[in-house]
């Protein structure tokens, strides 16, 4: 494949960085975008480039909630020698996020072949799209919103943690989209389903965006698209992760869902019609 430029670096990094952590699938924008540039989706350098540049939006996570971070690993360590301390929720939960993450590494890496090849056609995108549409639609329609973050137990954790593997395997569902209303199924409310998004967010993507570093830059591309994208996905991603905060705490997801129908609709009418290649 021809080299990602700086140009297209520039233009991942921002779709990056506003879909990461919106419940409109950032792995389905992405394709979508570099079907338009007329980049291979699944060209393995490209697969790559993208989970790289995810590792941005990543550190936009750690910035933001760094306080709440501090404190839990403060507990998580603390705990490690004290019993007692073992038995508060920060020490807790710390260890559900490691938990949670598990399943979705494990099928991540038994499943790779297919995520980077078949899994990977616009065709999926499309479908995905509309199918976490109607799992949002679901979860906030009938999701009670009657617990807060201190109620979260590993029950809930490990749920939304395994329901990641939804958006690995079909991208376009979202995997913040697919963890929020999995907690919102689990009666969370919108602010505690949100945040706990973020927190599992932290240890997936960072592991894949390391994970994909040696084939991004072994299959041609450079380092500075790389520096580019990946400084503008945080820089747009902290952005993001403000807004998306303020605005679950008053608002439904309706608008997502309406937009995600929009989109995938769209794009299997661009499919169909040749109009954008698979």
């Amino acid at each position: 494949m021809s080299a990602i430029s700086v140009g297209q670096a520039l233009v991942l990094g921002v779709v990056e960085g506003v879909t990461e952590f919106l419940p409109i699938s950032s792995t389905g924008h992405l394709k979508i975008a570099e079907g338009v540039m007329g980049l291979p989706v699944d060209d393995r350098s490209v697969v790559a480039f993208t989970a790289v540049i995810q590792v941005g939006a990543i550190g936009a996570v750690l910035v933001y909630f760094f306080t709440d971070i501090r404190r839990l690993a403060t507990a998580w360590v603390h705990g490690l020698t004290d019993r007692e301390l073992r038995q508060h929720h920060e020490f807790r939960f710390a260890c559900w996020i490691f938990y949670a993450t598990l399943p979705v590494v494990a099928v991540g890496l038994a499943a790779k072949s297919l995520i980077d090849g078949p899994l990977a056609s616009l065709w999926i995108v499309a479908g995905s799209l509309l199918a976490g549409s109607a799992f949002m639609w679901f979860a906030d329609r009938f999701g009670r919103r009657k617990r807060g973050e201190d109620d979260i137990d590993l029950t809930d954790a490990m749920a939304v943690g395994s329901s990641q593997i939804l958006a690995l395997l079909f991208p376009g569902f979202s995997r913040s989209g697919a963890t929020m209303s999995t907690a919102l199924v689990r009666d969370l409310d919108r602010v505690a389903a949100t945040r706990l998004s973020f927190f599992l967010s932290i240890p997936a993507l960072t592991g894949a965006g390391l994970y994909e570093l040696k084939d991004a830059v072994g299959g041609g591309v450079s380092i500075l698209p790389l520096v580019v994208g990946t400084v503008v996905s945080f820089a747009v991603a902290y952005a993001s992760i403000a807004w998306l905060l303020r605005y679950v705490a008053r608002h439904s997801f309706d608008v997502f869902v309406a937009y995600r129908i929009v989109v995938g609709l769209a794009l299997f009418g661009l499919l169909a019609t040749g109009a954008l290649a698979a």
